[in-house]
């Protein structure tokens, strides 16, 4: 049998806002001054959420927290593409993203802090919860949205997870289902470059992860994940299709700039000089040179943001606090089982001899 090429495949590449903060016109999208003065303050609100969290938890006031640092754009410029009712599916790294979708930074807290009501989200949200398990959450958007197709609702499911979640099996099925009954999704893989301490080359031979939704018959596509602009044409697109049952894998090419979690150290795993290339591509110091270009950005109106963002953020911490204190500690011991069993009675009991003694 003579040999035939018989299925060929490109992958496309997308830049808006060079790290210059030079502006392809041609790919700019038609965002008014103040969506993006708008997008500008979400993604400072995110920095200062993060900044905040990192020393709560090393106060030990918080328990592991993982920030998202260096990945504001991404996360940003895809929450600013959806409609109100679309849904969003994070992973336990979106607090910018939320944020935007109008999640007060004292529920991201309170979830940090171990109180369950932080995971709450009221029913007009159009949210899921974070999903810790690495790479379930693209399975649960991926029903979303084809349950939007099945009732003929626009609406779409946009579903955020990383590099490492690629490696597992969970996300090549979500991308399968979604081709084969066209699904109203998109998934957003925000590539930092490492699954915890392991590096992207070590755990796949793709030249690109966009590329691993050809398999599964759906388009993929890759944007500069530090190019707020261009994540939020890409994405804006890519939600576009999909509410035709066209879903898409986008690739969001960024760098997590500081820590998996708080309970990780990436100075033993990743070179100075790597972070110091990155941190010049830091995504809210090129889009604050892009305002500044366009005469939106001024030191006043910086600094008028930063105060604000200052201020709800230390609101938020303050309200977090107050949630916890009215809580009793007593209660993880109350509301396991139907009938406590004899070791969990044990362990209560001891508990509440500790809080007499501590008290």
């Amino acid at each position: 049998m003579p040999r035939e090429d018989i299925a060929q495949f490109t992958i496309r590449s997308v830049q808006v806002l060079a790290e210059d903060g030079t502006v392809d016109e041609d790919l700019a999208p038609s965002l008014s001054d103040d969506e993006l003065l708008d997008c500008y303050e979400a993604m400072k609100r995110a920095r200062r959420l993060d900044e905040r969290a990192i020393s709560l938890q090393r106060r030990g006031e918080l328990g592991t927290y993982a920030p998202a640092i260096g990945q504001e754009a991404a996360q940003v410029g895809s929450a600013f593409a959806m409609d109100e009712d679309d849904w969003i599916v994070p992973s336990f790294r979106e607090q910018s993203a939320l944020m935007v979708r109008e999640t007060p930074p004292q529920r991201i807290l309170e979830y940090a802090m171990g109180m369950e009501e932080g995971a709450e989200i009221p029913a007009d949200e159009h949210a899921l919860p974070p999903a810790i398990p690495v790479g379930t959450q693209p399975l649960h958007a991926a029903g979303v949205g084809w349950g939007e197709a099945i009732q003929d609702s626009p609406n779409v499911a946009l579903t955020y997870f990383g590099d490492g979640a690629t490696s597992e099996g969970d996300v090549y099925e979500a991308l399968n289902f979604a081709g084969v009954y066209g699904a109203q999704t998109v998934f957003l893989c925000q590539n930092n470059r490492y699954a915890i301490s392991t590096r992207l080359e070590d755990q796949t031979a793709a030249e690109t992860l966009a590329q691993k939704a050809i398999a599964a018959g759906i388009d993929g596509i890759r944007v500069d994940g530090n190019d707020v602009l261009g994540v939020y044409r890409v994405v804006s697109e890519a939600i576009e299709r999909a509410r035709d049952g066209d879903p898409t894998l986008v690739e969001a090419l960024t760098y997590r700039r500081s820590m998996h979690t708080t309970s990780d150290d990436p100075s033993v795993y990743r070179e100075a000089a790597e972070e110091d290339e990155w941190e010049a591509r830091d995504p809210i110091v090129r889009f604050q040179v892009y305002l500044e270009n366009r005469g939106l950005l001024d030191q006043e109106t910086k600094a008028t943001i930063d105060e604000r963002v200052e201020s709800e953020i230390a609101d938020a911490i303050d309200r977090a606090n107050a949630a916890r204190d009215e809580l009793d500690p007593a209660d993880m011991f109350r509301h396991v089982y139907a009938e406590q069993p004899p070791e969990l009675e044990r362990q209560a009991a001891a508990f509440e001899r500790k809080g007499d003694r501590d008290g």
